[in-house]
C-alpha cells in the first residue's frame, strides 16, 4: 500500500487523494477563493497558466519547486483545480488544451525519477496496467493519436489479446498522454456564475496573455503556409464544390484560430451553392465563440480529419505533426527562414481560383495581406 505525503499530492494534484485533501480546506469554493489562501491559489494558478501558454510541448518542462512549508504546498495543490476552473470560465478550447498539455507533461517530468511503487499507484489510478508493459487497444488509440512518432502507429505495435504491448521505457509517455486525454475529456467544468465572476479579473488577464502570445505564434495570416487539407477545402469553396459539415467546421475554426476576422471567414462562403448569409453567420459565430455560448472551438486533430475523409494530399510535413495548427506554425517558420512568405490574401486567392475556373486564365499574384487580429491590435496600439 502506497502512502502519499503532501508533497506527492502537490506533484500529482489530479489524484482523487489530492482533491479529497482540498475538500477539507473550506466549506465552499466561493469562501475559499475570497480567503487569503484562495487569493494565493489564484495567483499560483495564473503562474501555471502562463507557463502553459509558453510551453512548447517538445521537451520536458522544468520541474516546479515544491516548497517545504506545508501551507505553501497546500496552495500548490489548490492551484490545480483553480486553474481548471479558470479555463472553464474562459470557455476557450485553446486555453484548455494548453493547460492540460502542460499539466500532463509536468507529471511526466516528475515521473522520471519517481519511486516504482508510486508509479504503479498512478498507473492504476488512471486505469492503466500496473506492470507498465501493455495497454488495452481501446485505451491506446486516443493516446497514440497525439503522438507523431512512427513507433506509436498501431501498425508498428504488437497486439496480443486486445492489448498493445509497450516497452517499460515507453510507459511514462503512455501515462502522460492517457492523463492528458482524461483531463481534456473532463473539461470544461460546469462552474457557477458566481465563481466565474470572482475569477473574472484573473481570467481576463490570462485571455489577454493568450491573445498576445497567439499573435506572436501565428502573426500575419499566410495562406501559403496552410496545410494541404485546408488548402483543399478552400479550393472546394472556390470551385463551388460541396462541403461536408465537418469540412466547414474545420476551415472556419482553423481560420479563426490563426487570426482571421469573422467577416472575412463568412465572405469565403459567398461562392458556395445555396449560400445563406444568416445561417453562415450563425455557424461561424458559434464556432468562434460569439454565438452566445462564449466557447471558442479549435480546428480538429489530423486523426479526426482522416476519420472524416478530409485529410487529403498529405505531404512530408504532415507526417511529423498531429494538428493542422502545428503544421501551419512550422510551415510558416520554414517559409520565413527561406524568405518566401508572400502575405497572400486568402479571400482574394479564392476569387482568383474562381476566376481561373470560369475564364481559364491565370490570375496575377495577390500582394494584399489577410486582415487579422494582428492588424487590428497593431492599429489600436498605434492609435490609428
Amino acid at each position: 500500500m502506497v502512502t502519499l505525503d503532501r508533497k506527492d499530492l502537490a506533484k500529482y494534484p489530479f489524484l482523487k487523494e489530492s482533491q479529497s485533501y482540498i475538500g477539507t480546506i473550506s466549506n465552499s469554493l466561493d469562501t475559499f477563493l475570497e480567503s487569503a489562501g484562495g487569493r494565493l491559489a489564484i495567483r499560483e494558478a495564473i503562474t501555471t497558466l502562463e507557463h502553459a501558454l509558453s510551453f512548447s510541448g517538445k521537451e520536458i518542462p522544468p520541474l516546479p519547486d515544491i516548497p517545504k512549508d506545508p501551507e505553501a504546498v497546500t496552495i500548490i495543490i489548490a492551484a490545480y483545480p483553480v486553474s481548471r476552473i479558470m479555463v472553464s470560465c474562459a470557455q476557450d478550447r485553446v486555453l484548455i488544451d494548453r493547460l492540460v498539455r502542460y499539466q500532463a507533461w509536468t507529471v511526466f517530468a516528475f515521473l522520471q525519477d519517481e519511486d516504482p511503487e508510486v508509479k504503479r499507484f498512478i498507473r492504476r489510478s488512471i486505469g492503466l496496467s500496473e506492470t507498465g508493459n501493455e495497454i488495452s487497444l481501446v485505451d491506446y488509440i486516443p493516446v497514440a493519436s497525439r503522438m507523431p512518432e512512427e513507433k506509436w502507429r498501431l501498425i508498428n505495435r504488437v497486439v496480443v489479446k486486445g492489448n498493445v504491448q509497450v516497452a517499460p521505457d515507453e510507459y511514462d509517455e503512455i501515462v502522460r498522454e492517457r492523463l492528458r486525454y482524461i483531463m481534456t475529456r473532463n473539461l470544461p467544468l460546469k462552474v457557477p456564475s458566481s465563481v466565474c465572476e470572482l475569477l473574472k479579473p484573473a481570467v481576463e488577464r490570462i485571455k489577454a496573455e493568450w491573445q498576445k502570445r497567439a499573435l506572436q505564434e501565428f502573426g500575419q495570416v499566410e495562406e501559403s503556409a496552410f496545410p494541404p487539407c485546408m488548402q483543399a477545402i478552400l479550393g472546394a469553396i472556390a470551385g463551388q464544390g460541396h462541403l461536408t459539415h465537418m469540412a466547414r467546421f474545420a476551415i472556419s475554426a482553423f481560420l479563426h484560430n490563426i487570426g482571421m476576422e469573422n467577416t472575412r471567414i463568412i465572405e469565403l462562403y459567398g461562392s458556395v451553392p445555396n449560400f445563406d448569409l444568416r445561417k453562415t453567420l450563425y455557424q461561424v459565430e458559434h464556432i468562434t465563440g460569439r454565438g452566445g455560448t462564449s466557447t471558442e472551438y479549435v480546428s480538429p486533430l489530423c486523426s479526426t480529419m482522416k476519420t472524416h475523409g478530409i485529410c487529403v494530399h498529405p505531404d512530408s510535413l504532415c507526417k511529423k505533426v498531429t494538428h493542422p495548427l502545428t503544421y501551419y506554425k512550422q510551415k510558416k517558420r520554414d517559409l520565413s527562414r527561406k524568405g518566401k512568405t508572400s502575405g497572400e490574401n486568402a479571400p482574394k486567392q479564392v476569387e482568383k481560383r474562381k476566376s481561373e475556373k470560369q475564364e481559364g486564365q491565370s490570375g496575377t499574384d495577390a500582394s494584399d495581406r489577410i486582415p487579422s487580429r494582428a492588424d487590428s491590435d497593431h492599429k489600436e496600439e498605434q492609435g490609428t
